[in-house]
């Protein structure tokens, strides 16, 4: 009987199979995922496409671990913030940040969410992705509905332009920010959330409660 593989055994195949879903995920955002091929993803990777398949048994299965890892991950923010004890304008505030980070830190799965969930959830495999999609939208018009109602935000404020008006904005920044350039996502979120809030916050509304906070970098 073969001896079954240690701890540390396993964690050189994990960490390739990381590597794998970070290659793949370049590849899916750059050149789109029906354009990319196994091939592609196997000669990126320095290995023959048939070792691939020890890993992963097509591009499909690599797509949605990659596409649900980052979503689960995600929409764990979201849910903290939904149930904590903030105000409602500090948690608009926290949403937004942590929107901008996940474009810091994970670019090529939003760029393979925005530009290939039309795609991929004609599948069966992938209805999650507008189960998602809604639960986005959920996310952003609970923070100003009860912003609305705590008087946080105008009251003439029309919520389902503003969800889209902020959907738009902050999810199209994927496609032009650049992780370590000149401005950090931390900058860019405030900045975003000054264009915002002064536009939609009440004039006799509460004050904001929370800011994010700098980097050391930036002070």
């Amino acid at each position: 009987m073969a001896a079954a593989s240690s701890p540390a055994s396993s964690e050189p195949a994990a960490s390739r199979r990381t590597e794998l879903l970070a290659i793949a995920a370049g590849l899916f955002a750059e050149k789109g995922f029906r354009n990319t091929t196994v091939r592609d993803i196997a000669e990126a990777a320095g290995i023959l496409s048939g070792s691939l398949y020890h890993h992963f048994d097509s591009k499909e299965s690599m797509v949605d671990e990659i596409l649900r890892t980052f979503q689960d991950e995600l929409f764990g923010q979201y849910d903290a913030i939904l149930l904590g004890d903030a105000d409602p304008r500090a948690k608009l505030e926290q949403a937004v940040v942590v929107s901008f980070a996940a474009i810091d830190q994970h670019p090529h799965e939003v760029a393979i969410f925005q530009n290939e969930s039309a795609y991929l959830g004609g599948f069966e495999r992938f209805a999650y992705l507008a189960e998602r999609n809604a639960q986005s939208r959920a996310v952003w018009i609970t923070l100003l509905d009860d912003g609305v109602r705590a008087g946080a935000w105008r009251t003439d404020l029309d919520v389902e332009l503003t969800y889209r008006f902020i959907r738009d904005t902050v999810w199209v920044a994927v496609g032009w920010y650049r992780p370590g350039g000149k401005l950090t996502h931390d900058v860019i979120a405030r900045q975003y959330l000054t264009i915002l809030l002064d536009g939609i916050a009440s004039p006799t509304g509460p004050p904001a409660t929370t800011r994010p906070t700098r980097t050391k970098k930036e002070r």
